[in-house]
């Protein structure tokens, strides 16, 4: 395979990878210029439907996800007997790779990972897309530090329950109890494989290992994961419990897709790693010098005065004068107590409003923030309602779709998910159906130019059928159509984008095997990849007898390789009488023979007096059947 080119514009440079179901390799998009990953499906599996049908589903999940952490795929066709999906080229190592070199990793790389993985997952989920195959093997890890989720070979678009169809899919170590007991997925299977896959970098080991699949596939369905810290002591409580949330063996009990558990994801990043080195702390302990001193003491007085050390119980200072009056000071000192009292009151009161006003304004009020919803496939007056009862105002867009029909909304600007504040303009950008493109003349031009001037144009290329035909070249288009409905679109025009258009394209004209040899004009069409048959034989006056007269189709229609011949074989010349001729003069006699195709033979003398000379005799004799072109001897 390395060194090949595939489909005249990918040249196979090397091997990547290798798996159950194809071989990625690394190849030059010679178009493009530029380094790309073309995943190859094995040639044993090319024949079965079910095996072909999922590659091409990997390619259609993959594509309806626009995101920095899904691998990107860009192309996807069939090449002679190769099925392929080009994919982007990231130079870099998988999860795996990582596990195997550090066996386990660190809260924080933990955390920087998965938020990456959510990120992706979230995006696939919110189209309605579960992944079914989430492991290490599938997380890329690239040079440039990029973290890229792949291999939507599984994948399925999700219908309330997805049901596999089959056997067990997937890695037996990253099955969710659901799909070893019911055969069904949905995004929160993605998460408990995710789980799995966060408790695997936590500690470094699988939390079930058994000597049989089946084994293992019975601990998901019958056992609880542990928590990660029993493995991995350093490992925080916080994500402890969100392995175990995301493992429940209940999928009522888990996040109900990925995005919901990216966001507590993030909580926990707050929690376990602070923005600042000296963040304040929930709990502050005072030194332990401090707690011995005031252990033993009913009341603590900070700040004391040498009034208040009196008042405590210490002996006044001895002396010959009286002892002051206090009562002036004491009732000053109350006072100044109630007034500053009255004062913190006032402020308490006063930041309590001013914090109930701020949670009002950015809670409800103009500052608040609004997610916007998802409102792909609704109408823009549906739309429009949905977002001025959410409190923002609707604007209308157009934009070109070929998934969403005419009318209907394709997306938003700002896209769903996205917060805004309260009031802010939204932009329903309203589906025109496909965009207006111009497709080239088509007839006359090579398949391969044909395809790729119908993929420029934004159509799509469908099948090729390729036929016999004498009239056009070998490998040039003979005639194109759309797919829906056969109109011809050979001398092309204006259509719309997502056209499917199919080619016929010659294979040459028949050879022309009259005149040859039964068994050379068999070879000679089965060269060709048509089956020859002989026919019936007739007779020929120009054909000798035993070669072939002429080429037929077995059956109406088009010629294709495999059609089957009928060659008809000759006889040779069909035997005629000798006609009656005796007693006729010369002249009556010679045009007579002639006609019924036989060389008389004759004295040149009869041809003084032809109207005189009468034949007493021809041989071979009146009425004996011959081969036209037999000499006759004529006497007179």
């Amino acid at each position: 395979m390395i060194g090949r080119l595939i489909d005249g514009r990918y040249q196979v440079r090397s091997r990547i990878a290798r798996g159950g179901m194809a071989t990625v390799y690394l190849a030059t998009d010679l178009r493009l210029e530029r380094r790309v990953a073309i995943k190859i499906m094995h040639g044993h599996l090319a024949d079965d439907n079910a095996f072909r049908s999922r590659f091409i589903q990997e390619a259609r999940s993959a594509a309806r996800l626009a995101h920095p952490n899904v691998v990107n795929v860009f192309d996807q066709g069939q090449d002679a007997d190769i099925a392929y999906l080009v994919m982007e080229h990231l130079p870099g190592i998988t999860l795996r790779d990582l596990l195997k070199d550090y066996g386990r990793l660190t809260p924080e790389q933990t955390m920087d990972i998965l938020e990456a993985v959510l990120s992706g997952l979230a995006a696939a989920h919110k189209a309605g897309i579960v992944h079914r195959d989430v492991k290490p093997e599938n997380v890329l890890l690239a040079d440039d530090g990029r973290i890229k989720i792949g291999d939507f070979g599984l994948a399925r678009a999700v219908n309330n329950n997805t049901a596999t169809g089959q056997a067990l899919l997937g890695t037996v170590a990253y099955l969710s109890p659901e799909l070893v007991t019911r055969g069904v997925a949905d995004a929160r299977s993605d998460i408990y494989a995710l789980g799995i896959m966060t408790y695997e970098m936590l500690t470094g080991e699988q939390p079930y290992v058994g000597e049989a699949p089946m084994q293992v596939a019975y601990q998901h369905a019958n056992d609880t994961v542990p928590m990660p810290s029993l493995v991995a002591p350093g490992v925080p409580t916080e994500l402890d419990e969100l392995v175990l949330w995301a493992t429940a063996r209940d999928p009522e009990e888990r996040p109900r897709d990925a995005r919901v558990m990216l966001d507590q994801l993030l909580d926990v990043e707050k929690l376990v790693r602070p923005p600042g080195e000296t963040a304040m702390q929930a709990t502050m302990v005072l030194p332990r010098g401090i707690a011995a001193e005031s252990a033993d003491a009913e009341t603590q007085i900070l700040g004391r005065s040498p009034l208040a050390v009196a008042t405590a119980g210490a002996p006044a200072p001895a002396g010959d004068h009286d002892e002051p009056d206090n009562t002036a000071q004491l009732a000053g000192s109350a006072t100044k107590r109630r007034r500053r009292g009255y004062w913190l009151f006032a402020l308490i009161v006063f930041l309590a409003a001013l914090a109930g006003t701020a949670g009002w304004y950015f809670g409800a009020g103009p500052g608040s923030e609004i997610q916007v919803p998802s409102l792909v496939s609704t109408s823009p007056e549906e739309a429009t309602a949905t977002l001025e009862e959410l409190g923002l105002v609707a604007a209308q867009g157009t934009e070109y779709s070929t998934t969403i029909p005419a009318g209907l909304i394709v997306g938003t600007d700002p896209g769903d998910g996205a917060r805004v504040p309260k009031g802010s303009t939204v932009t329903l950008n309203v589906s025109q159906g496909p965009a207006p493109i111009t497709l080239p003349p088509l007839a006359g031009l090579s398949a391969d130019a044909a395809s790729s001037a119908i993929a420029e144009a934004k159509a799509v290329p469908g099948a090729i059928d390729e036929i016999f035909s004498g009239d056009v070249e070998e490998g040039l288009v003979i005639s194109a159509s759309r797919e829906s409905d056969g109109g011809d679109v050979s001398a092309g025009g204006d259509y719309f984008e997502g056209l499917k258009v199919n080619l016929v394209v010659s294979l040459g004209a028949i050879p022309d095997v009259g005149g040859e040899s039964l068994d050379d004009a068999i070879g000679i069409l089965e060269d060709k990849g048509l089956v020859a048959t002989s026919g019936e034989e007739t007779y020929s006056d120009t054909i000798a007898e035993g070669d072939v007269i002429s080429v037929a189709a077995a059956e109406e229609g088009p010629i294709r390789a495999g059609s089957t011949l009928i060659l008809t074989v000759s006889r040779g010349p069909e035997p005629v009488p000798v006609p009656k001729v005796i007693g006729l003069t010369w002249s009556e006699a010679r045009p007579i023979l002639e006609e019924a195709g036989f060389k008389p033979e004759y004295d040149l003398l009869a041809n003084l007096a032809p109207g005189l000379v009468r034949v007493s005799a021809v041989d071979p004799g009146e009425g004996t059947t011959h081969p036209k072109g037999t000499k006759v001897s004529v006497s007179f």
